[in-house]
């Protein structure tokens, strides 16, 4: 027989908040199963969206009338301009004009699954913490009811449901019974869920917290702090996988923060890498990070440190997949079947093409050129001799003083690019200009490398140097760069323009 999960969806209780001439055709509907929310707006007609398509309910246009026919037959909006029925999982969120009056409603269907979990089972009862990441309407509030009710009911373990907005479990004083025996803990105000997430451990001694979207900084301090207190906290959060949380500035304490990191000349030749390197700062709040592709297809991170540590690294980590086919039987899909897919995607893009360039270093480093071709996958390769050379690099000082090599090269119309600063960095920049890049770059490291290719910049002599506009995460990377080599920075400019002015007291060494 199938396997089939238990859906509760009390649909009887959304349809009778809902004014006459737009439940009527409603109830009509054969699909009522599969409807995901009602949307009344002021002036136009009200619709019914499913998975995939929406309906128009009637021609009659939405008036004031019925949307106060509405707000009148459900609970009060909270600060988060949400609402509830109670004793439901219903949500209905507002929107209002500048005078503060409701001209639209969105009327959410909220449904108890019973059985999404069994994908997951055994990781949340080992009593790790676990993180859920996944597009809206994949089911992770769902999930992490669901998660709740085995906690506290199969396991018997004192669980506290933070719940802002009342999604976990539902509206008003009595919690909807497919949370089980958790306890759930309502906030006042969406600014105050990271002092109801401290007060939860403190006052009432749970063994278990879970809390739906973690999406501000001092949220994120009160996950580690919760953590650090060995309470296992079962979480959601924005984005769709992990790259997406290690980007974030305000989340990526969630995994263990990232931070920018100078290596010794000899550490840099040993790793075989740049200077100014990526690390994970501290220890992740959470130990297992699941991304929610489907209701039934997820993708694992086991050991979320080792799995930030590599990518920071360059290395590609492969997630476990797990899927649940009609049985009920949960499938691990095979590392085969994952290299396949990925070779499937490869085929996709499109290789890298154009003339192979000879180049000739003049006074500049031939074993950092090399480096930067490989880890740029430019097609070129290094001149012996300038007539056999396509273009020239060279460095500053050495084109200043209009060196025989040079002068030869120019009558020759052989093109010359001049470095500001020796570095890898550099001679990468210069070769993405020359030809299409054969792959993506992380914008955190170019960013840095920037920066690292303007204080040396400012070591030969230069008065300061101005960065190209990023991010507050990376202004701040870019900043404690600057430290690391006795510089002064500056942010300057308004968004999305703001940027980094690095310069050099005069009182004060450089530090290379």
């Amino acid at each position: 027989m199938p396997y089939q999960k238990l859906i509760t969806d009390d649909l009887d209780a959304m349809l009778d908040a809902l004014p006459p001439h737009v439940v009527g055709p409603l109830r009509e509907r054969v699909d009522q199963h599969e409807l995901l929310e009602v949307v009344l707006d002021l002036g136009r007609c009200p619709e019914a969206r499913f998975a995939g398509r929406e309906a128009t309910l009637s021609d009659v246009e939405v008036s004031q009338d019925d949307i106060e026919y509405v707000i009148g037959r459900i609970g009060e909006f909270g600060g988060d301009n949400r609402a509830g029925i109670e004793r439901t999982l219903h949500r209905i969120s507002c929107i209002r004009n500048r005078a503060g009056r409701v001209v639209g409603l969105t009327c959410r269907v909220g449904r108890a699954v019973f059985g999404t979990i069994r994908v997951i089972e055994e990781l949340v009862k080992t009593g790790k913490s676990i993180l859920l990441l996944g597009k809206p309407g994949v089911g992770k509030t769902t999930m992490l009811r669901e998660v709740a009710r085995v906690l506290a009911d199969d396991l018997n373990k004192r669980v506290i449901i933070v719940d802002t907005s009342n999604e976990i479990a539902g509206d008003g004083d009595i919690p909807h019974p497919a949370i089980g025996k958790a306890r759930r803990m309502q906030v006042t105000s969406p600014a105050m869920q990271h002092a109801v997430m401290i007060e939860a451990v403190e006052n009432h001694m749970p063994e278990v917290i879970v809390i739906d979207e973690i999406g501000t900084e001092l949220e994120a301090v009160a996950a580690r702090t919760i953590a650090e207190r060995g309470v296992q906290l079962v979480a959601t959060a924005h984005g769709n996988e992990l790259q997406n949380l290690m980007m974030n500035p305000t989340l990526s304490d969630l995994i263990g923060g990232i931070q920018s990191v100078t290596l010794s000349d000899e550490e840099a030749r040993r790793r075989n890498t740049q200077k100014s390197i990526l690390e994970r700062r501290a220890p992740p709040t959470f130990d297992v990070l699941i991304e929610i592709q489907s209701w039934n297809r997820v993708a694992i991170h086991g050991d979320v440190a080792s799995t930030v540590d590599a990518l920071l690294r360059g290395f590609k980590e492969t997630p476990e997949i797990r899927e649940v086919d009609e049985e009920g039987e949960v499938k691990i899909v095979s590392i085969v079947e994952q290299a396949e897919e990925s070779r499937a995607l490869e085929r996709k893009v499109p290789e890298p093409a154009g003339p192979l360039l000879n180049i000739y270093p003049f006074g500049v480093s031939r074993r950092r050129l090399e480096q930067a071709v490989r880890q740029t996958s430019a097609r070129a390769t290094l001149a012996e001799h300038l007539p056999d050379a396509d273009v020239v690099i060279t460095l500053r000082n050495y084109y200043r003083r209009k060196l025989p090599a040079l002068r030869e090269a120019e009558a020759r119309g052989v093109p010359i690019y001049v470095l500001r600063a020796n570095t890898v960095a550099q001679m990468e920049q210069c070769l993405l200009s020359l030809q299409p890049p054969a792959k993506s770059f992380d914008p955190v490291t170019s960013a840095l490398e920037e920066a690292e290719v303007a204080a040396a910049g400012i070591a030969d002599g230069e008065r300061d140097a101005e960065l190209a506009p990023q991010n507050a995460y990376i202004r701040r990377l870019q900043h404690e760069l600057a430290q690391r080599y006795n510089l002064s920075s500056r942010s300057l400019g308004r968004e999305p323009k703001r940027r980094v002015r690095l310069f050099r007291d005069a009182d004060v060494p450089f530090n290379r």
